[in-house]
């Protein structure tokens, strides 16, 4: 009688078992075929990691055509570059949920290539796009090995190839911040290199010249690196009401004479009329080659007849020159051997190097950026006019008010650090909102109802950079007429951050889209302690935690079923 009840219990329980079973699969099944007719993704991660932004979606479910992106991200790549990589596959999927067979990529290892010079040659070209590679040192078992890496990207769409950076270098940072730094960007850096080649409209944009600007071949590599995404050309005022009447922005760079009443007006109703512009201005006197004599010289103001224009605007650059404890090493003569010079490099202090500490996303994450005598900047009462500090100089820096004796002879001598009691004093501005005219009150009721003229004394929402410093996107010029690029130190071969702010403050002046928004991201690095994760105690309890874990369920489960079934 119990055997026969006993096998009764046993048949509903295992007649209700594949019941269960084969509901569970149906509903399975059910919710497959419900899921794909539903889309619907959930970040989990506190700073929304895999979050993509409206504008991106927006972009990538409009692609016309297939973008191929090829990634030199490949190979046996050291931690932190493996986990850039990782980034960078994780953010291509998450492109191509919206972007479906219309985005395309690969991975390749630059050095695969057991042929030398087939792989010198991908080198050559790889850094002729304009990635640039990175030489990195691992310490292995006695021996230090050097691995050249190209962290970088090719996008092609409809025939157009674009180079990408995907690691942002930044002078004294660890790798594992740099990377992080980096993956931050990914997105924005992609979707900006897509726009740059999925564009039909490209903004006009105007290097103006008449005033003493740099020249052409100082400015070759700023225009060349803006003309990706823009048209880009010079212009003269030379009192034609109508010469920017094309332009959406324009880049006023080191101007050293004075700009004419009606060339003022002009730019002034430019601006009124939404014209965005980039103020690159010296207001002192003086540059290394006046040093070259005696080392000495004396910098004295520069009258540009500007300064009445950007207090109107919100700005004021002042008639000073900032030294910084925080500086860019030049060579001094320290001696000879023989009739043989032998030069040393010293940090010059009228050349800050500013590292960028603002979340705006025209400077954030960016390398340290080099100045070559700035003054400091203002911000001034303007009504309707936001004003955001971009630039500072460090916190052990000091101003010497007009005229400045500049002399090389002072780095013979340990500077007085009491004397750099100065804090984070501005160097660059940005101004946002509708701008009141300089010109209002001030010109005939004829010229100001003209129907040519079209005089506005209030702008239409506007923004501009002002910078006090006209050398900053100034590429250097050898002797021999070699070009150097935007940035570039030929004294240490170091590269700063002056392109990327260039082209990120361009970039933040011309977007209606939101885009630079998407460089603000943060993605926290979780880094274990070093020096508690090398106790004994620690090694031992991740050893053997998980192994008791799994352990401690087996046990459990074995006894319940134990209880259950034979009891």
């Amino acid at each position: 009688m119990v055997n026969a009840q006993d096998n009764r219990s046993r048949k509903n329980f295992r007649r209700n078992s594949l019941l269960q079973f084969a509901a569970l699969l149906v509903l399975l099944v059910l919710i497959n075929i419900i899921a794909s007719f539903l889309f619907l993704r959930i970040d989990l991660t506190s700073e929304k990691r895999y979050s993509l932004s409206s504008e991106t979606k927006t972009r990538l479910l409009n692609l016309k055509d297939v973008v191929y992106v090829k990634v030199y991200l490949e190979g046996d790549l050291p931690p932190a570059y493996n986990r850039l990589r990782n980034a960078v596959k994780e953010m291509l999927d998450e492109f191509r949920v919206y972007a479906g067979d219309n985005l395309e990529y690969e991975f390749i290892d630059p050095s695969a290539s057991p042929d030398e010079a087939e792989r010198n040659k991908l080198y050559q070209q790889l850094a002729h796009y304009g990635i640039q590679p990175t030489n990195v040192r691992e310490k292995g078992k006695g021996e230090t090995t050097q691995k050249i890496i190209f962290p970088g990207a090719l996008l092609n769409y409809q025939g157009k190839e674009l180079a990408l950076q995907l690691l942002k270098s930044q002078i004294q940072m660890e790798a594992e911040e740099m990377v992080n730094n980096s993956t931050e960007g990914l997105e924005y850096e992609f979707m900006n290199a897509l726009r740059k080649i999925n564009t039909d409209f490209r903004k006009k944009i105007a290097f103006l010249q008449g005033q003493g600007e740099l020249n052409t071949m100082q400015l070759t590599d700023a225009a060349r690196s803006l003309s990706d995404a823009y048209e880009v050309d010079t212009v003269v005022i030379n009192g034609n009401l109508s010469a920017l009447k094309n332009y959406k922005a324009l880049v006023i760079a080191r101007p050293d004479s004075a700009f004419k009443e009606r060339d003022k007006f002009i730019i002034d109703q430019f601006i009124m009329n939404g014209g965005k512009v980039f103020w690159l201005l010296d207001q002192m006197q003086i540059d290394m080659d006046s040093l070259s004599a005696d080392n000495t010289n004396v910098a004295v103001a520069m009258d540009l007849n500007l300064d009445d224009q950007l207090f109107r605007y919100g700005a004021r650059v002042n008639y000073n020159l900032v030294m910084d404890n925080q500086a860019a090493l030049i060579p001094i003569v320290t001696g000879y051997v023989g009739n043989q010079a032998q030069q040393n490099l010293f940090p010059w202090y009228f050349y800050p190097l500013v590292n960028p500490n603002s979340l705006h996303p025209i400077v954030h994450n960016l390398n340290a950026i080099k100045f070559e005598f700035a003054s400091t900047v203002d911000t001034v009462e303007a009504p309707g006019i936001r004003k955001t500090i971009l630039l500072t100089t460090s916190e052990l820096a000091k101003e010497q008010m007009a005229p400045v004796r500049v002399s090389l002879n002072i780095l013979q001598h340990e500077p007085d650090m009491r004397a750099f009691s100065d804090k984070h004093m501005p160097l660059a501005v940005l101004l946002e909102g509708s701008f009141s005219s300089n010109f209002r009150n001030r010109i005939p009721e004829s010229i100001a109802q003209s129907p040519e003229i079209k005089f506005k004394d209030t702008g239409i929402p506007s923004r501009m950079i002002v910078v006090s410093d006209g050398n900053m996107i100034e590429s250097y010029v050898s002797k021999k007429g070699k070009i150097f690029p935007l940035g570039y130190d030929r004294f240490t071969g170091l590269t700063y951050g002056n392109r990327n702010f260039f082209l990120n403050g361009m970039d933040y002046l011309l977007d209606e889209s939101g885009l630079m928004t998407l460089r603000t991201k943060e993605f926290r690095i979780r880094l274990l302690d070093k020096n508690k994760s090398a106790e004994p105690w620690v090694k031992w309890v991740n050893l053997l935690a998980p192994v008791g874990i799994i352990s401690l369920f087996g046990l459990t489960g074995y006894l319940v079923r134990r209880k259950k079934y034979f009891s």
